[in-house]
């Protein structure tokens, strides 16, 4: 009996080592907060670092994405009105505004107590410590996984689903989950995840509970919002916007269009991020 309280003992000490535990913030009037780890004592703790001046952009600002703009808006208002909503996954192209769609929703309604938790993919098991952080606070959290994907193998997807709606627990009233991914499922599926068999001797028996899986993940999200390329001109529009921004005279903005695309097509695709980039360029030549 000794020898196996003295086994339960390591283990615990062990597990202590290695799951980090969280400590309680200064919950100053900071708009957003990063979830980070650092090492104490020879344990990893959890924190939440305030960020007192988050890169913010208004809705306003945002072109061809009218539609997305209107679902989360309305979703995040009837959150932080106390009404019910949804968790969000907002997913396609690269540099369409998934990520800055999410930081207008900040912009729009800190004011009325809405605050951003920015979490990394390698920590998503912590986010059991964040739910009980801030259960509690009058204020509403979204916790924000930008760029989210899951290579084969990967395990911190089973900690994401625990939180949207797994645990016995629940997800914290006062908090959701925006997640933005180039993949719709999150996960990469296979050709071998469809068949029916799998030949080699230490195939799966059923293959289609591998693929239920992955494809369960992105099912917890309630909402689900796609973002495409822009086509040419779309891409303009965002450019004009952004030199507009910048205060470029309108006989310039139209004169650098045939330079706007041609900054496209090295970089080989047309978004709003792009036209953005082109836009400081632009402006810092001109001086």
């Amino acid at each position: 009996m000794g020898a196996l309280l003295h086994e339960l003992r390591r283990i615990a000490d062990a597990l202590e080592t290695h799951v980090p535990q969280a400590t309680k913030p200064d919950f100053a009037d900071a708009p957003a907060y990063h979830w980070e780890r650092v090492e104490a004592g020879g344990r990893h703790v959890g924190r939440l670092s305030p960020v007192q001046e988050p890169a913010l952009i208004e809705f306003s600002d945002l072109r061809n994405v009218d539609q997305q703009r209107e679902v989360i808006e309305r979703n995040t208002r009837q959150f932080v009105q106390g009404r019910p909503a949804n968790n969000v996954l907002l997913t396609g192209a690269r540099g369409t505004g998934k990520s800055s769609l999410v930081k207008a929703c900040l912009a729009a309604f800190h004011k009325q107590g809405l605050r951003i938790i920015e979490i990394d993919k390698e920590h998503l098991n912590d986010l059991p410590a964040v739910i009980e952080l801030v259960r509690a606070r009058p204020q509403k959290y979204i916790v924000f996984c930008d760029d989210l994907s899951f290579e084969e193998g990967e395990t911190g997807y089973k900690g994401l689903k625990t939180a949207l709606d797994g645990s016995v627990s629940g997800q914290a009233a006062n908090m959701l989950i925006y997640a933005t991914s180039n993949r719709r499922h999150l996960i990469p599926d296979k050709i071998s995840d469809n068949l029916e068999n799998n030949r080699s001797q230490d195939g799966e028996l059923r293959p289609g509970d591998a693929v239920e899986e992955k494809i369960s993940l992105s099912e917890r999200f309630g909402i689900w919002l796609s973002f495409y390329s822009f086509s040419q001109d779309e891409y303009l529009e965002a450019v004009r916007l952004w030199l507009k921004k910048y205060g470029v005279p309108a006989r310039r903005i139209r004169a650098a269009e045939k330079e706007a695309l041609l900054w496209a097509l090295s970089r080989g695709a047309r978004s709003g991020r792009i036209a953005a980039q082109f836009a400081k360029d632009y402006v810092a030549q001109l001086g």
